[in-house]
């Protein structure tokens, strides 16, 4: 489905809006990173702004979120000082069925996955042109990668199937995340028959930091299209 940058950002702003609502007072909540997120930083700050939400402090997933959170005045804490959070906020590049995810071409899919695990529920907040059958559709699987030898994977990407590139920076330097870690981005020309044989794969090879399946990971997914808001639940 293509879908408009203008019509794309209301349909973000409207799923940020059912999103929030999930945001109680008094609770530690993780923020994701991207485009479909930054709404939801706005009305959140508002929130906060007019007291209407108390108490609430978040770690962010990124240097970028956190740059926003503090401009926009959200209390920001670390997932050292809170190992247990009780939500946690964030975009996906794909929601298949299942709620399971690809995430990470933001370049935060390292944070991203820590946040999500240390929380009691993770939410999804995309637009309807990311819903896929079967993942790997539209969407290469990011994978974070330590910068010596990591061209020394890419024979073994193209084992698993995929068609490998490392993420280039603007000028062609390699794009470089929060972590010091290079992205390289395997896409699957047919999608991914096993989500799980994959990341099991992915997860035993050295030099491999963290993969952007988010896999039985997502407890809601909040979805908005032309025909307005749905919530999915796993």
């Amino acid at each position: 489905m293509t879908v408009r940058p203008a019509a794309q950002d209301a349909l973000k702003r409207s799923a940020a809006e059912r999103a929030v609502r999930f945001v109680e007072s008094g609770t530690a909540i993780g923020l994701g990173t991207g485009s479909t997120v930054r709404p939801l930083l706005e009305l959140l700050a508002a929130r906060l702004a007019s007291r209407t939400l108390r108490g609430v402090v978040a770690v962010p997933t990124s240097e970028d979120t956190a740059h926003r959170c503090r401009a926009l005045g959200i209390p920001l804490v670390s997932l050292d000082e809170y190992p247990e959070l009780d939500l946690a906020i964030d975009g996906a590049d794909e929601v298949d069925p299942r709620l399971n995810l690809i995430k990470g071409l933001g370049g935060a899919l390292l944070r991203e996955k820590l946040v999500a695990l240390a929380a009691r529920r993770f939410v999804v907040v995309v637009d309807e042109s990311k819903r896929v059958r079967r993942l790997g559709t539209h969407a290469p699987v990011p994978v974070e990668v330590i910068p010596f030898g990591w061209s020394a994977l890419l024979p073994f990407f193209e084992k698993l199937g995929a068609s490998p590139a490392l993420r280039r920076a603007e000028g062609g330097a390699p794009y470089v995340t929060d972590g010091g870690h290079y992205v390289v981005d395997c896409r699957f020309p047919r999608g991914i028959k096993d989500p799980g044989a994959l990341a099991r794969a992915l997860a035993r090879r050295p030099g491999i930091v963290e993969d952007g399946l988010f896999l039985r990971m997502a407890h809601v997914a909040v979805i908005a299209g032309a025909k307005g808001v749905r919530v999915l639940k796993r």
